[in-house]
């Protein structure tokens, strides 16, 4: 382990503050990371104290200044460079995902991939940030619009992914012309520094002080600061609808800009036409992936009451034989839950559950060995059970029967997310019925997939209290920029818009 930080530039007390250089003893309170598969400290870290983070946004700020200068393909051939840094690095940062944050180790390789990806995605995006050109109603004149960089960006990111969401936005935002800072969960803090030693290896060598800055926090502090500061106009936060609600309050009593990707309880409907070779294999890597921690994790199975019972049958058994234990080991499926406040909310569901009429069919149940691990569960609910309409960030499937298309619908759209949705379904009818306008309310619908694993090039978020915000892909980058709208008239007389007369009276 020691040698996995070393290779990543970490020891055994780390700073948590980059601005432009590294602070060596922030003025902070000192956290530790700790390794959900063993309880272990993994290292420690010095978190930031306002000074610190003052630090922080004025060299974004000075920064600023030159990067937005820069031609948008130079800032992408530094996002270029950097995704390259990242594959030499791919195994060493994706087994320190799984060792602090207990990801399996395809699922630990596989985020530091997605960054590599978004690397790529940006760096053709650089080339292509593109405005329009309109017709204008008056003579000799041109309308069109054109984007600026935004500024300063604060990024708050959660535990979950701990990497990759940070390139969502970083790669984005760099090639966009803004600088940034970060602000990741305190429960993944190592992770974030391994990565900022990563773009510092490209930084420097191109002398670019101030365009990515890290300010580690030991609580939520660094995010009220980053919220409340007028001198970040586009605050991007990754997490649970609580603190998506502080953040865009804050945010919004300053008139600035927030980009919210909150919680989801994500549903699948099965239909009686289903291949259940597909959705049994589906809902397995979507129920029990990241142990259930994931924004997009499956949470919700409707199942057609003609196909639920032999659907079912084949969940227990396949819920109990997957390998739980140490992640770092090639043939585990489940890795631990964060920490054990994670263990004790998963199972203060299920009593609420079992209390409100639910059957607990398999799972539930905490493993004794060291860390935070427990084997997912399978509860028979039903749509009307509170607890259901709960996002609770644990391994648990609540499954419910339906006879009708349109119950259906409602039935998934009753709750208060909207992030991911699917249904499988062999008849085009119904598929086409899920993705229209009166279908799923989710900002992501899918057929014949799960909810989760979604792909970069597509724009990520969801509706409702998901928060709003687009990330990654499609035309994600405009939220990191400024439109203006500019009109040049080229002609010798003043024509006004909409017919309106002026005449300047004569002297």
């Amino acid at each position: 382990m020691q040698d996995l930080l070393r290779r990543l530039g970490l020891s055994d007390v780390n700073s948590g503050v980059y601005a432009s250089r590294w602070i060596d003893e922030p003025e902070g309170s000192e956290i530790d990371s700790i390794n959900p598969a063993t309880a272990e400290t993994l290292a420690r870290v010095r978190c930031a104290s306002r000074d610190d983070y003052e630090q922080c946004v004025e060299k974004a700020q000075k920064a600023f200044t030159t990067w937005r200068m820069m031609p948008p393909p130079q800032r992408g051939e530094i996002i270029r460079q950097f995704g390259q840094v990242l594959r030499e690095h791919k195994k060493d940062l994706g087994l320190l995902v799984t060792m602090e944050v207990g990801k399996i180790v395809s699922e630990g390789e596989g985020e530091v991939q997605e960054m590599i990806d978004m690397c790529d995605f940006a760096v053709g995006l650089s080339r292509q940030l593109y405005g329009l050109t309109m017709a204008s109603e008056r003579p000799s004149h041109r309308l069109f619009e054109q984007w600026h960089p935004l500024g300063p960006v604060g990024i708050i990111t959660a535990f979950n992914f701990p990497v990759a969401v940070w390139a969502w936005n970083a790669a984005v935002a760099a090639v966009c012309g803004d600088t940034m800072i970060w602000k990741p969960s305190p429960e993944a803090p190592l992770t974030a520094i391994a990565v900022q030693h990563l773009i510092n290896r490209v930084a420097t060598e191109h002398d670019l002080d101030g365009v990515f800055n890290l300010c580690i926090g030991c609580d939520a502090s660094v995010g009220r600061w980053m919220a409340e500061d007028r001198r970040l106009p586009l605050i991007s936060a990754t997490g649970s609808y609580a603190m998506g609600r502080s953040v865009g309050q804050a945010v919004g009593a300053r008139l600035g800009r927030s980009l919210l990707e909150l919680g989801g309880n994500n549903a699948i409907i099965v239909t009686e036409t289903a291949d259940l070779d597909l959705v049994l294999r589906a809902v397995l890597f979507a129920a029990v992936g990241t142990s259930g921690q994931r924004c997009t994790t499956l949470r919700r199975l409707i199942l057609h009451e003609a196909i639920a019972s032999p659907l079912l049958a084949r969940l227990v058994s396949a819920y109990q034989s997957i390998k739980i234990g140490d992640p770092a080991k090639a043939d585990m499926l489940m890795g631990p839950l964060i920490n054990e406040a994670a263990v004790d909310r998963m199972l203060h569901a299920l009593n609420v559950a079992r209390e409100q009429g639910g059957q607990v069919l398999v799972g539930g149940e905490r493993i004794d060995r060291p860390g935070h691990f427990i084997t997912p569960a399978i509860v028979r609910a039903h749509a009307e059970m509170p607890i259901v309409a709960e996002e609770t960030f644990a391994p648990i499937l609540y499954t419910m029967t339906y006879n009708d298309l349109d119950q259906a619908i409602a039935t998934h759209n009753s709750v208060e997310q909207g992030l991911s949705s699917a249904i499988f379904t062999d008849r085009l009818a119904e598929a086409e019925r899920f993705l229209s306008p009166t279908g799923s309310d989710c900002g992501i619908a899918n057929v014949n997939i799960g909810t989760s694993g979604a792909e970069i090039g597509g724009a990520f978020g969801g509706e409702k209290d998901t928060g709003g915000g687009r990330e990654a892909g499609s035309d994600a980058w405009k939220a990191y920029m400024r439109r203006q709208t500019c009109t040049i008239n080229y002609g010798t007389d003043l024509p006004l818009a909409q017919g309106v007369e002026f005449d300047v009276p004569s002297d």
